[in-house]
């Protein structure tokens, strides 16, 4: 999944991105309100984490403007204020939820889980189409009673596919989800990886293909 980290604080913005792209999120750093504004304006996140404290525009009117775009991204609101308070403000302003500074990365992915969870897509807490089963909590894997082992490449393209079945997912879409938008390597690193993904699915006792390719569209994971 795609994450914005609006925070100015280097030391913590670095701590955030080493550690969810760990948990096998792609991250986008921004170092201010404005920055933040123009990129949650341009690009397509799955979920925006912001501090209070931000120079340029504050988090709040930051807040306030994603939502006036009519934005439905879960956003979290990171922030060292813990009075009441600053959190209804925060909350009221159109933030989903809150964390208070110092705080854990393992709080941090289960809040950004549990959002996702309750968010349009109203994801369950295990992600399954047909036989297969993903565990976003574990990074846990499945097919029937077969565990599949996948690279961190592999089962973030997987969960996005998850996360969106039985739709048309471009290979733009793709690219921005599960590499991000700055990717510049190989012009054919989706098709390979969707390879590499349908090859491992692939057992003995569940050969059937749940990666389709839509000719000249895209790809979609279906039963």
């Amino acid at each position: 999944m795609q994450i914005l980290v609006v925070e100015d604080e280097k030391k913590i913005a670095d701590v955030l991105q080493k550690g969810l792209e760990e948990e096998y999120y792609q991250v986008d750093i921004a170092r201010d309100g404005e920055e933040g504004w123009y990129k949650a304006s341009v690009n397509e996140y799955d979920c925006i984490i912001l501090d209070l404290m931000l120079p340029k525009i504050d988090g709040i009117t930051l807040c306030k403007n994603i939502r006036k775009e009519n934005k439905n991204t879960p956003l979290l609101i990171l922030t060292a204020k813990d009075d009441l308070s600053d959190k209804i403000i925060g909350l009221d302003a159109g933030a989903d939820d809150y964390v208070t500074k110092p705080f854990s990365i393992e709080e941090i992915s289960a809040r950004i889980r549990a959002l996702l969870r309750r968010g349009n897509k109203a994801d369950p807490v295990i992600l399954s189409v047909a036989d297969v089963t993903l565990n976003p909590a574990t990074k846990k894997v499945t097919r029937g009673s077969l565990t599949i082992f996948l690279t961190a490449r592999e089962y973030t393209l997987l969960e996005y596919f998850m996360r969106n079945p039985n739709t048309i997912l471009s290979k733009t879409q793709l690219l921005e989800h599960v590499w991000d938008y700055r990717y510049e390597g190989l012009s054919n690193i989706v098709e390979t990886y969707v390879k590499y993904l349908r090859r491992k699915l692939k057992t003995k006792s569940s050969a059937r293909e749940l990666i389709h390719t839509i000719r000249g569209l895209g790809y979609m994971m279906k039963e």
